[in-house]
């Protein structure tokens, strides 16, 4: 079986994108990461990208002037999707991982199933937009419940949805703050990303409707 090319999406520090690294030199995850594309051209992420020597692409959601008086805009979600999709293609991409990709992107029908995306709590809980990061585990602190974790899905055209592939589950202790629950949901994560792209190369994964099956 030929080793998974991965495009990886990275709009911060890339520590998930660091992970994969580490799990692909260690041996431990069979697969090439082919991309690393950035929506942000001054983040940490793409100087953990240059260190292992792999190929980084910055794509910034453009702005349009204003006509009319009108106040700049964002460019559309479809260009800027376009956009990212047409690198993901060039570089001959298997499967594309979002690894704290904070921006909004639709997939185009030839990459249907072939979008993950982690996110740390227990999806449908604490999820869509604005819950990312540090926000999603003081939302958890706050609504005092005593289990979160991560989720490993198939991204669509929505914030966090999409049929989920895995979770794990992580115990909120009396004591925690933000940045000791993050540490634990992080380590999860790190788990958790690399045994939901091995599921996909291992041909194991089937979607109906919201359901992900995973053949033995």
């Amino acid at each position: 079986m030929p080793t998974l090319r991965l495009a990886v999406l990275i709009s911060a520090g890339g520590t998930t994108l660091q992970n994969l690294i580490d799990r692909i030199e260690a041996g431990r995850l069979d697969a090439q990461i082919v991309e690393v594309i950035s929506s942000n051209a001054e983040v940490f992420g793409l100087e953990r990208a240059r260190r292992a020597k792999l190929p980084t692409s910055v794509v910034t959601r453009a702005k349009v002037g204003p006509t009319g008086g009108a106040a700049s805009a964002s460019e559309s979600v479809a260009d800027f999707s376009t956009r990212i999709f047409d690198h993901c293609r060039a570089a001959g991409a298997d499967l594309v991982c979002m690894a704290g990709f904070l921006q909004l992107i639709h997939i185009p029908d030839d990459f249907e199933h072939r979008v993950m995306n982690i996110h740390p709590s227990l999806i449908p809980a604490f999820c869509g937009k604005g819950f990312y990061g540090h926000h999603v585990h003081e939302a958890v602190l706050a609504a005092g419940v005593k289990i979160t974790g991560c989720t490993v899905h198939f991204a669509d055209n929505e914030y966090d949805h999409g049929p989920i592939i895995l979770q794990r589950a992580v115990a909120v202790a009396d004591d925690d703050s933000a940045e000791t629950l993050e540490g634990r949901v992080f380590a999860a994560e790190c788990d958790a990303y690399p045994e939901a792209i091995t599921l996909f190369s291992q041909d194991r994964l089937r979607v109906t409707g919201r359901r992900v099956h995973v053949r033995p």
